[in-house]
């Protein structure tokens, strides 16, 4: 009787004792997931924080880069804008002389005496439509009027008046006729080294017609260069 109480003693204990020490095992393995995680977690946010160091470095170097392209840019635009202010200033300078150099070609014209005239139209195969080219005819005709006058090259002086028709701006007009001045003017300086004080250049543009503007044959006479000789 005695031999039962003590085994039905032993075998409550263990009851009572065995899931105490279940319980401490599970606290110990639940711990240890815990601590796992844990520092897993450390690792990952440490190697976050050193990625963010080197894009930190990165953008750091980007900005360098970007404010150095923007110091380079600045000096190339002011560079650009005194470019630009000298380039004015020569123009400016060269209208200028220009105009005065016209201004004596004019009067020393005013003073002179027509010694020959010759007209470069497009009704006689010259200047074309829109165009300040000078074609072989006119070059052919202009040849002929300096041999012409090769004794007297060395008093002769040269006016060059260029027209156009009523096509067009006035503005633009005013300034193929120009053109077309200069073209004559600039072939006799190279091909014949008329000296370019000897010549004057004008445009009266649509001003001055010579035939209607409102036919095709009148607007071709209109198209023209007026070259007089003066002596």
């Amino acid at each position: 009787m005695r031999k039962t109480l003590l085994a039905g003693s032993i075998i409550a204990l263990s009851v009572a004792v065995a899931p105490a020490c279940a319980t401490k095992g599970f606290v110990r393995e639940e711990v240890g997931a815990v601590n796992t995680k844990v520092d897993t977690l450390s690792g990952t946010v440490e190697q976050a924080q050193q990625r963010i160091g080197q894009n930190e470095q990165r953008i750091g170097a980007v900005d360098q880069k970007a404010e150095a392209a923007g110091k380079a840019a600045a000096e190339a635009r002011s560079a650009a804008t005194d470019a630009r202010s000298a380039a004015d200033k020569a123009q400016a300078t060269a209208t200028a002389v220009g105009g005065r150099v016209d201004g004596v070609a004019a009067e020393v014209a005013a003073v002179r005496r027509l010694i020959y005239e010759v007209t470069l139209s497009e009704d006689q195969g010259n200047f074309r439509f829109g165009s300040a080219d000078l074609p072989d005819e006119a070059k052919a005709r202009l040849n002929a009027v300096v041999n012409q006058l090769k004794s007297k090259q060395q008093n002769m002086f040269i006016g060059s008046e260029g027209h156009t028709d009523n096509v067009g701006s006035t503005e633009l007009n005013e300034r193929l006729g120009l053109e077309r001045a200069e073209a004559v003017k600039r072939y006799l300086y190279e091909q014949h080294q008329i000296p370019l004080h000897r010549m004057n250049v004008i445009s009266f543009g649509e001003e001055k017609p010579v035939a209607p503007n409102n036919t095709r044959e009148g607007r071709a006479q209109n198209r023209r260069v007026v070259v007089k000789v003066l002596s």
